[in-house]
């Protein structure tokens, strides 16, 4: 379920958020310090995540490559339930900010933007024991139960504890070195193999690809003189992992229309798409690129 308010910015967000242009630090900085501001009024609290995290731990500062600000809360940890998010969302439009909120089970994703510098906010429900980051990385909650502050351009903020560790969850071993493009492979060459808790199970999966389609995509794998590739492995981070048919068909299960990181293996060559928006019921198109193996997002296109 999404839930906007109703103003023009809309088509600003969906731009940015397809083009994915790297953030003016001047404006991304000034809007982290208003949202935090809006935060601490409401007693929320929150702590940096994902590339924001990265750049404030390894760094101390924003990621000059990065394209929004990530930030995360825990439903039901740290005072933080379901019913505080909605008055924080109103003080955010209150101050010109155009707002998007997205329930999902795991987590209810609150998408905010001004001066063109998006903020992601994350308010994730605990699963298992483990709180689900994109594309899919199960983390366990004992990274988020004792944060931690850092001192970040000008102002202390609280990341998961100990630092390190959630950043080798993330990014893997090799996260210390600044990556521009690369960083996508190292992801999911570090996540556990499997399902995300709470997700459906290889039987559910399988249920629904051969019982009901209108739970499952295809993606069709092309090489590069647009011919089908058969036997081409297709993975879903956090979900599944199949091969294309002799017409060069995969067909996986979606939990329903979000961005997911999609890799494609053709022989020794393995492309990651971090971020490709789909949807259930739908038919997707993969082409290579010969001059850029790394790096691309939302590239596929619907069949």
């Amino acid at each position: 379920m999404v839930e906007t308010n109703d103003t023009d910015d809309a088509a600003v967000m969906e731009q940015v958020e397809k083009t994915i242009p790297p953030m003016d630090l001047g404006n991304a900085e000034k809007l982290l310090r208003e949202a935090k501001q809006i935060f601490d009024k409401h007693g929320v609290v929150f702590f940096l995540r994902q590339g924001t995290c990265l750049g404030a731990v390894r760094d101390h500062a924003l990621i000059p490559w990065d394209d929004d600000l990530d930030l995360g809360s825990i439903i039901d940890m740290h005072g933080f339930t379901e019913d505080t998010i909605e008055p924080t969302v109103e003080s955010f439009r209150a101050i010109g900010c155009y707002v998007e909120v997205h329930r999902e089970g795991l987590y209810t994703t609150v998408k905010i933007m001004k001066y063109r510098i998006r903020i992601d906010w994350q308010c994730y429900r605990v699963v298992k024991g483990t709180i689900a980051h994109y594309p899919g990385v199960p983390f366990p909650i004992s990274l988020f139960t004792s944060l931690v502050e850092v001192d970040f351009i000008g102002d202390k903020y609280l990341v998961p504890s100990p630092p390190a560790e959630y950043l080798l969850y993330k990014y893997g071993p090799d996260w210390i070195t600044p990556k521009q493009a690369g960083y996508e492979k190292d992801v999911l060459d570090n996540m556990p193999k499997g399902t995300v808790p709470g997700r459906a199970g290889k039987l559910s999966q399988f249920l629904a690809v051969h019982i009901f389609p209108s739970r499952t995509a295809r993606l069709l794998v092309l090489d590069q003189n647009g011919e089908p590739v058969p036997d081409a492995c297709v993975l879903i981070a956090g979900l599944n992992r199949c091969r294309t048919n002799r017409q060069g068909y995969a067909k996986f299960y979606l939990p329903g229309a979000d961005n997911y990181a999609v890799a494609v293996t053709v022989g020794d060559n393995e492309e990651v798409l971090y971020e490709e928006a789909m949807a259930p019921g739908k038919s997707y198109v993969y082409r290579p690129d010969v001059n850029k193996s790394a790096g691309r997002y939302f590239v596929l296109t619907e069949e």
